[in-house]
């Protein structure tokens, strides 16, 4: 079929026309405030590493970086947000390890608001911190094996374990122990890591887990019991501390993180700039120096890596959510 000189023409200005819009979009990107939503209250490992991130891509994009809490239903209710916004970059979503527990289960349930495979673009791995399981002092167990042995032989004891909620990271590796060791505690769902440490602290539940930002002073401190880490090895700076794999759970372990998403249809050159920037944030000496003290190791990964390690870890738990019947 022969094109006609002037047709050629005609599309090949308007093809033109549509890059140079579609550039000159990229190109004047921030045009206003960007907002960093964390699906989860103040105060836990996913919110200071937002804020500190935040702080510095403020100073370097021209724009002011502002975050925005949006908890409930295991993070759910503050991706959907972020999944229906425009995707032009201006509105991002700081998660963690919960992502994909909570969108399997939500998914497996018939309930997940939005598609993970459409409705989310990888911007990249901020941290990674170890997840630990934790105690109240008051638990008459050095670690979690021994914690499973306490309760198959202790049976009167009632034992309440808590999570940042239905579906989270704790709540699935809560029901997967139960399993493996036949052991009976009760979940008890909060909406952040911050108020289930304060339920941890005092006492009115005994076991729990997060990411370790969010308890290593209070480990150090002696008010919080380390039971182990998911982690694939021991935690530098808890040494004694021993992993799931060691104590013979070793389908506990999953590897914590903290990283960026921006909406699916984000243009690439959009989610280059954001890898960018908030990259060079966790690396800049000052951030990186205050999140190594919060037990946090700066990585600042490929957007690639971040959409793979969200595919890996939904991957390696859809069989225990489904098979445990884990609803978010």
């Amino acid at each position: 079929m022969r094109i006609s000189r002037r047709r050629f023409s005609a599309g090949l200005t308007a093809a033109s026309l549509g890059l140079g819009s579609h550039l000159s979009w990229a190109q004047s990107f921030p045009s206003k405030p960007i907002r960093i939503i964390v699906p989860f209250p103040a105060g836990g490992t996913t919110d200071v590493v937002a804020r500190l991130i935040a702080q510095r891509m403020s100073e370097t994009m021209g724009q002011p970086v502002l975050i925005e809490n949006r908890g409930g239903a295991g993070g759910a209710i503050g991706a959907d947000a972020v999944a229906k916004a425009a995707p032009d970059g201006h509105t991002l979503l700081m998660h963690n390890l919960t992502f994909p527990m909570t969108t399997v289960a939500q998914t497996l349930a018939g309930r997940s608001p939005f598609n993970v495979d459409t409705d989310f673009a990888g911007v990249s791995i901020s941290v990674y911190v170890p997840f630990m399981w934790t105690a109240n002092p008051t638990v008459p167990a050095k670690d979690l094996r021994d914690l499973g042995q306490l309760l198959r032989t202790q049976k009167q004891l009632a034992y309440n374990y808590g999570s940042t909620g239905p579906g989270s990271a704790m709540h699935v590796q809560g029901e997967a122990f139960k399993k493996a060791t036949g052991i009976d505690m009760q979940h008890v769902p909060f909406k952040g890591a911050a108020p289930l440490k304060q339920e941890l602290l005092a006492g009115r539940i005994q076991v729990g887990g997060d990411q370790l930002s969010t308890s290593l002073a209070e480990i150090r401190a002696g008010t919080l019991k380390a039971l182990a880490t998911t982690a694939s090895k021991r935690v530098a700076g808890l040494p004694d501390v021993p992993t799931v794999r060691e104590l013979g759970f070793a389908s506990l372990e999953l590897e914590g993180w903290n990283g960026l998403f921006a909406p699916g249809k984000t243009p690439r050159e959009i989610i280059d700039r954001l890898q960018k920037e908030s990259a060079a944030a966790v690396r800049h000496p000052e951030v990186a120096k205050r999140l190594i003290e919060l037990g946090a190791e700066p990585v600042g990964s490929s957007a690639a890596a971040q959409d793979e390690i969200l595919k890996r870890q939904m991957d390696q738990f859809r069989p225990i959510i489904r098979d445990m019947k884990i609803e978010s």
